[in-house]
């Protein structure tokens, strides 16, 4: 999810249980950047106690718990976590993930950077040993041969894309596999010369590359095939006729769009497999109206309320401009563990003292009773959380 940390998952099936409890250290073996502006690193990670790996669903994500330098407090550290998706088949030795270093908006540069992301770009480096937990996540790829597969990647989306294709290739070499790989220039083209090589050696393999704004340099048909946005209309130009499994990864603007329009050309739901950066808004065609005072649940969301942060000793107040509690809590300086900020890995639970939430898309990780998971809710009365 990398960067899996923002992103919202809305998938089918259930995740295997998790390999391993708890945090296992892992030494970063190589790093190695995927594009030309150094923007997007690869870093590959051997357990400390040499056992083997346990195989994982193409397309799932690691779970860090990193100690990275205390922006408020020079000299101090403190903990973050933080879940990027698996950008390999699984292997037996070791893993990889693949992080795209994250800037300030680019409307707000005043604002600090990705925290994490740059804390691996600058910070971990070969030898170093990390707190990782066991792969997860509900987004991951049907193995049912049977059915060809469509992986449709926005930018740093391609991550869990390498995963499903690697395992597609070599599980699968006779199923039909289209990527449609969507950025904006060559310079932040990540694997370029593997996907290409990919395509060559792979007949069953169609890549796909569309450049939105493609440099002087870059050339149609030699880096990318198409110009624009991938979109409904290119997937109906360049598709054969059939039934094909969906699965979608990227922007929260691209997952707003295609996925509605996907289900407008017929695509059935159970068909349609989607993680989006950002606090998507997707609605399934053909889903249930929210039941009787879901909504208005919602609007009260944006109302003036109380919330309090009991252990820091914190009370703020909501006004809804907010997408959910765990922006809330960072914007105001309030430390709170977290993960994929998607509803996923379930590290944000936070138990509610009182009051009640609202969450504005379903999320895949279950909380406990009492508890809520702050990178989705919204309060829709005064809150008090253990936080």
């Amino acid at each position: 999810m990398a960067t899996a940390q923002q992103a919202v998952a809305a998938t089918a099936g259930s995740a295997s249980s998790a390999a391993w409890a708890g945090t296992r250290e892992f030494r970063v073996t190589a790093r190695a950047y995927e594009d030309l502006d150094h923007t997007q690193c690869s870093f590959f990670l051997q357990p400390v106690d040499a056992k083997p790996l346990p195989e994982f669903r193409p397309g799932q994500f690691l779970t860090f718990v990193l100690s990275v330098r205390d922006a408020a407090r020079p000299g101090e550290h403190r903990s973050v976590t933080r879940c990027y998706s698996l950008s390999e088949a699984p292997s037996p030795d070791h893993y990889r993930v693949s992080i795209k270093r994250v800037p300030p908006p680019p409307d707000r540069p005043e604002l600090a950077p990705g925290v994490s992301s740059n804390h691996f770009h600058d910070e971990v480096h070969v030898g170093d040993v990390l707190q990782v937990k066991a792969p997860s996540g509900t987004f991951f790829l049907d193995p049912d041969p049977s059915v060809p597969a469509v992986l449709v990647a926005g930018g740093i989306g391609i991550t869990p894309m390498m995963s499903m294709l690697g395992w597609c290739l070599t599980r699968q070499p006779e199923r039909p596999v289209y990527l449609y790989y969507g950025l904006r220039h060559g310079r932040e083209h990540a694997f370029k010369a593997p996907l290409e090589a990919l395509a060559i050696a792979h007949p069953c393999f169609r890549l796909n590359v569309v450049y939105s704004r493609p440099a002087e340099e870059d050339l149609l048909g030699r880096d990318f095939q198409h110009t624009g946005r991938v979109d409904l209309p290119l997937l109906q130009k360049t598709l054969p006729h059939g039934r094909h499994q969906f699965y979608l990864c990227g922007p929260a603007a691209m997952m707003e769009s295609l996925v509605p329009a996907l289900a407008e050309w017929g695509v059935p739901d159970a068909d349609v497999y989607f993680e989006a950066f950002g606090p998507a808004s997707v609605r399934r065609a053909g889903s249930a109206s929210p039941p009787t005072g879901a909504a208005t649940a919602e609007a009260m969301s944006d109302q003036a309320l109380e919330v309090q942060f009991k252990r820091a000793g914190r009370t703020l107040h909501w006004d809804g401009s907010d997408a959910n509690l765990l922006d809330f809590a960072e914007r105001h300086g309030v430390a709170v563990e977290s993960g994929c900020r998607s509803g996923s890995c379930g590290s944000c639970e936070t138990r509610q003292v009182a009051g009640s939430v609202v969450y504005p898309q379903r999320p895949a990780f279950d909380p406990a009773p009492g508890h809520c998971l702050l990178c989705l809710a919204r309060p829709v009365s005064a809150l008090v959380l253990d936080a």
